[in-house]
């Protein structure tokens, strides 16, 4: 979460937060979306317009209800073609490997209430160029940075996770890291539900690529998610252009509400 944005932050004339609450943009952003999907939940029939406002953004079963409907019949979304399971199957199979195992470690920047998130990703940038300069020979610059910076506990063993599978992980940071070759330290910052994570793989045991059969609901499910996802955020854009916003920007969001 970053800086408190403005209390006074609303869709179509709804709060969305209130100056004890102190948001930051992200979690705004997401009351937003919420508030979007129900008020048009309301337009659409399927929810009583004296239903009780969010609370603290939490909406009633009633409201989270009508929302599912709206989605089911808005969200018109077509199984996956054969072809394209295959296809995508084709170009992600280290990603449906069983067993798969990586040995890392990592530098975490978390992301908690109040905290510039620029600055933040500054530091981690740094630390990451930093990281990524050490000669072969020196100091084991990595492990003195973790010590130094982390914000996981790890930190104090140098940032050593040991041998992780892809389940140990949280998805958005196991998405990043299993099914690829990329031994050392990542060129990239991981972002993740915790943070900014500065990555290195240590060691890679590769795991056995189940046919493409064994593992086709997988591949659909997957399929279905990022067309779910894609088709949430156009129906929010198309929302959003109908209301009237203030103190929020949803231009820069994907759907915080998809995961």
């Amino acid at each position: 979460m970053d800086a408190p944005v403005s209390s006074l932050a609303q869709v179509n004339g709804v709060v969305l937060a209130y100056p004890s609450e102190q948001l930051g943009t992200e979690a705004l952003r997401q009351r937003a979306c919420a508030e979007l999907l129900r008020q048009a939940a309301i337009r659409a029939g399927l929810l009583a317009e004296d239903d009780p406002l969010p609370l603290g953004g939490a909406m009633t079963e009633t409201a989270s209800a009508a929302i599912e409907q709206l989605l089911e019949r808005e969200l018109q979304l077509p199984d996956p073609t054969e072809e394209a399971l295959r296809r995508h199957h084709a170009a992600q199979r280290g990603r449906y490997a069983v067993g798969e195992r990586v040995l890392m470690r990592h530098i975490l920047f978390a992301v908690t209430p109040g905290v510039d998130v620029n600055a933040l990703r500054q530091r981690a940038e740094a630390c990451l160029l930093d990281v990524r300069c050490a000669a072969p020979d020196s100091q084991d610059r990595f492990a003195t940075a973790a010590r130094a910076t982390s914000n996981c506990p790890s930190g104090a063993e140098g940032g050593n996770l040991g041998w992780l599978t892809s389940p140990d992980c949280a998805p958005e940071l196991a998405g990043e890291i299993f099914g690829k070759p990329e031994i050392g330290v990542l060129p990239r910052l991981v972002h993740s539900r915790f943070g900014l994570h500065v990555v290195e793989v240590l060691a890679r045991e590769p795991g056995v690529e189940p046919p493409f059969e064994v593992v086709k609901s997988a591949v659909a499910q997957t399929l279905r998610q990022q067309a779910f996802a894609t088709a949430l955020r156009q129906y929010l854009q198309l929302l959003a252009a109908g209301a009237t916003l203030v103190g929020v920007d949803l231009d820069a969001a994907t759907s915080p509400l998809v995961q």
